[in-house]
């Protein structure tokens, strides 16, 4: 298990599908397991995506997601 940290949201994560994630690794995140690790490049593109995502809703929506 490791504490991984999501834009300043720590949370608990399973490592088992990824043994070689350490410190400092990026994984993809998903239901609590990291499923692969990405290099830094990959994990700013992801993130530009979901932030893109977030604001496209929040513009549709008139409001913030939860």
């Amino acid at each position: 298990m490791a504490t991984v940290d999501f834009g300043g949201v720590r949370r608990e994560a399973c490592l088992d599908y990824s043994p070689g994630a350490g410190v400092g690794a990026y994984a993809v995140v998903h239901v609590g397991f990291a499923i692969s690790e990405v290099d830094e490049a990959e994990a700013r593109r992801t993130l530009d995506v979901l932030r893109a995502m977030a604001d496209a809703v929040e513009t549709e929506l008139g409001e913030p997601l939860p």
